[in-house]
């Protein structure tokens, strides 16, 4: 970035990646915000902090805490008395801990936005914004810079500013500069003209073409907008990795998870590599400042380590007592993942069927209820898939009390809009023919930390591989290694023929796979994850239908834009 010519670097903090359980705060390995804007001190960047404490940025919940949502009455982003106690809590830690990285105080850290994009919600709270407002003073002084960044229209701007904080604005190339900077000097008639996001890609969710931006398009911008004299903050200069289950989701005609990969067409690949973007960036900004001479650091080798065969553990019904040592909570009626503490991944919900059932006879979810995909099985047979606003019916068959097993995925919560209250897990009843079934065991999967600390390598021999009868149906864990030829490099994994699922290597969730519904087909492996020297773990949850030949592909190269047919 800073051979691009770029002289800051600007930076969300997601709250729930640092306060995962309520009062419970983590910046230590890579949650070292600290260490990050020492990095950036070091290369020569100043920083603009981008705090929240929501942050959309296609994160889960926007970068909101779901413990937030066990108060089933709690307004998110609003002047709500819960919600406040807990920003004010977080605010104070997260503020006091970068007051000394603050421009004024010989930091980095030029300004620090307060909330993002405000005005885009539909509460348009200024009591909150006020609220806001004296947090951050409170906390970090008075001569700090304090500004908003909102959407290029008048409802947005009026909602999103308030008196104290400087105005920005935010738009594309598929805008017009002049009128949008006209725009936003109504609200904010002095004082530098700022782009706070000047999109330079886009986001994908599932099924989603992969999106781009034109080069040329972005480049000419650029210039239009620094020849104005304009600030612009590039969103997304690098956007990284959903790594785990941090992935957002949109929430407008219908529910609409985001990819694990953030690449978004960025100047810099997902690996951190420049592209052709990123050169015709550098060659606009040379025309208004002068940039770091020297070569630009090159991109860091790519590995193709080939097939790797993955041998079959067993089907998650299965091996609850490995991924659920803590065991079920038993309950009349269901219960969400908020509710049971258990605030990403996978649950399982268990139940008898009331009678036999000799024919197929629809399992309903009439209350659209699925959040978000739920895989059913009777005695470990696979019935089906059952998906948010896709399909809410699947038809199930079986005996009197045999057991109904629905292992239930959380695929991220929406990020932005008025559904940011997304609780996730089975809500509402479901319905077995005529039964609402009930006196369900409900079982929290702890299975990153299961892996985390070595299974299923480190119990081989306690385990027994699934049987035939098991066939290659419904969720299912496989494990394997990788035994590098020499030093570690970087790598993709490409899942081809699997359906759906999770990877994990060396026990680090690198997110979910998905090429049926594509675009994304191969998932990013930093080389420091893997040991030149020590077998490397993989651990694959496959929750549909594996493939025949059980083997992962390791590719010198991403794969992000193959689209299947959508559901």
């Amino acid at each position: 970035m800073y051979m691009t010519g770029l002289n800051a670097v600007q930076v969300y903090v997601p709250w729930n990646f640092h306060e995962p359980v309520q009062g419970i705060y983590k910046f230590e390995g890579d949650r070292d915000l600290e260490y990050f804007l020492d990095l950036a001190n070091q290369t020569g960047l100043l920083v603009i902090l981008r705090p929240g404490p929501y942050i959309c940025a296609e994160w889960d919940m926007g970068g909101l805490p779901a413990w937030l949502l066990q108060n089933p009455d709690i307004i998110l982003r609003s002047s709500d008395s819960d919600y406040l106690h807990a920003v004010s809590n977080w605010t104070a830690v997260l503020l006091t801990k970068v007051r000394s990285w603050l421009y004024q105080r010989g930091g980095n850290i030029i300004s620090v936005q307060v909330e993002n994009e405000y005005g885009s919600y539909f509460a348009c709270d200024y009591n909150y914004m006020r609220h806001l407002h004296k947090l951050f003073r409170f906390f970090l002084g008075e001569d700090v810079v304090l500004f908003t960044t909102d959407g290029n229209t008048d409802k947005e701007l009026v909602c999103g500013t308030l008196e104290g904080l400087y105005a920005t604005i935010d738009f594309g190339t598929d805008t017009n500069v002049t009128t949008a900077f006209s725009r936003l000097r109504r609200f904010e008639p002095h004082g530098p003209l700022v782009n706070s996001e000047f999109y330079t890609g886009w986001l994908d969710h599932w099924g989603d073409r992969h999106a781009s931006v034109n080069i040329q398009n972005v480049s000419t911008m650029l210039g239009h907008m620094l020849s104005m004299g304009a600030s612009v903050n590039m969103y997304m200069f690098e956007g990284g990795t959903n790594f785990g289950y941090w992935n957002g989701a949109d929430d407008d005609t219908r529910f609409r998870s985001v990819v694990t990969s953030y690449d978004y067409d960025a100047p810099l690949s997902e690996a951190g590599d420049p592209t052709d973007k990123l050169l015709a960036i550098r060659e606009v900004i040379k025309n208004f400042r002068e940039i770091p001479s020297g070569p630009l650091p090159p991109a860091t080798p790519k590995m193709a380590y080939g097939f790797v065969n993955l041998q079959k553990i067993g089907n998650i019904s299965g091996l609850l007592d490995t991924l659920s040592p803590q065991g079920p909570v038993q309950s009349q009626h269901l219960l969400t993942f908020e509710e049971m503490k258990q605030y990403y991944g996978f649950m399982l919900y268990r139940t008898k069927l009331p009678q036999d059932l000799p024919s197929a006879t629809p399992l309903i979810s009439p209350a659209n209820g699925i959040h978000d995909r739920a895989y059913v099985s009777v005695n470990g047979v696979y019935q089906g898939v059952m998906e948010r606003d896709v399909t809410l019916v699947v038809n199930v068959t079986g005996r009197l009390a045999d057991q109904l097993d629905i292992l239930v995925e959380n695929m991220g919560r929406v990020n932005f809009g008025s559904k940011i209250s997304d609780r996730k897990g089975l809500l509402g009843n479901l319905i077995l023919g005529n039964d609402v079934l009930t006196d369900w065991l409900i079982y929290s999967l702890d299975i990153d930390e299961v892996i985390h600390s070595g299974w299923p390598q480190s119990m081989r021999k306690d385990i027994r591989s699934g049987s035939e009868t098991d066939g290659g149906s419904g969720p299912t864990v496989y494990s394997g290694t990788l035994q590098l030829p020499g030093p570690a490099h970087d790598t993709f994994i490409r899942c081809h023929g699997w359906t759906k699922g999770q990877v994990w290597i060396n026990g680090v969730n690198l997110g979910r796979y998905w090429p049926q519904r594509g675009p994304q087909q191969t998932l990013y492996v930093p080389g420091p994850l893997l040991s030149s020297t020590l077998p490397n773990n993989i651990t694959l949850l496959e929750l549909e239908e594996a493939p025949q030949h059980s083997r992962v592909l390791f590719m010198d190269r991403p794969l992000l834009n193959t689209t299947a047919a959508p559901p």
